[in-house]
């Protein structure tokens, strides 16, 4: 068996629980939700048997070009819903988080994106690879989960003013799942994007920071997070201030992780 089978059997595993997720949204029926969560968690098993073959079949990590980083994002990302659906206990956040993983995989399944494994440059050999990549796409997950609460949470307040305070989505719940899911991706995203960044910079090149673009835009998604902290937990701020600022460092870390590879040129244009 190969890759090349399980990551297909994931991906339509994914869409049915999608099906679910959404069908539990429209009937109101827990089970279905149930049932999302049990073909979620089978399509991920799938998918974590299609990255150990991939790392056997390249010989390296699994997040070495952009159809193997779409793929550990993809996984990333269900590995966080498991998480939030676990440990958060709100599971209308499923379906939503379900279209970003579909996109991802979809994306990743795209004739745009060449599949073949092939040999790593020299400054990607390094163990530093699995820590500075893994961890920081971890930290982008659940990133993810806030970028999506914080969209719920824009609509859910906007019903609750229009219904004066009544609404299927509760917009205080949704707006502490985002502040918690931050509060254990940014300190990942710090350590895998910054830190181990640093460090694997200073072993490949011989200094620390270079200003490169995906440097930058990474800095530029982390002052927005520590913003976000910041104006939470200094200043008091909640609700809609920090869903936007949630939001907007959400399609900055985007801009990271696609624009910079694709539109700006730098040291990390190989990966």
């Amino acid at each position: 068996m190969k890759e090349a089978t399980f990551f297909p059997l994931a991906f339509i595993f994914y869409i049915l629980a999608l099906i679910f997720y959404f069908s539990s949204l429209l009937a109101q029926k827990e089970k279905l939700n149930r049932l999302g969560s049990m073909v979620t968690l089978i399509g991920f098993l799938f998918h974590n048997l299609a990255l150990i073959l991939r790392t056997i079949e390249s010989g390296h990590a699994p997040f070495t070009n952009m159809y193997e980083s779409l793929s550990f994002f993809a996984w990333s990302t269900v590995l966080a819903l498991l998480l939030a659906e676990k440990v958060f206990h709100f599971h209308r956040l499923s379906a939503y988080l379900m279209l970003l993983v579909i996109g991802l995989m979809a994306l990743a399944s795209s004739p745009l994106m060449p599949k073949e494994a092939t040999p790593l440059v020299p400054a990607l050999q390094s163990y530093w690879l699995w820590l500075h990549v893994s961890v920081t796409l971890l930290g982008e997950a659940f990133l993810a989960v806030a970028f999506v609460a914080s969209l719920l949470y824009l609509f859910a307040a906007a019903k609750e003013k229009k219904s004066q305070g009544f609404s299927s989505l509760s917009s205080e719940k949704l707006d502490s799942l985002s502040y918690r899911a931050i509060a254990i991706g940014f300190p990942l995203f710090t350590l895998g994007g910054l830190v181990f960044g640093m460090v694997w910079a200073n072993v490949a090149w011989g200094r620390y920071w270079a200003w490169d673009p995906k440097e930058v835009w990474t800095l530029i998604t982390w002052f927005f997070y520590a913003l976000y902290l910041h104006t939470r937990i200094v200043m008091g701020w909640k609700g809609k201030r920090s869903a936007w600022i949630a939001i907007i460092g959400f399609l900055a870390a985007l801009f990271t992780y696609f624009g910079v590879n694709y539109l700006l040129s730098g040291l990390h244009s190989y990966v």
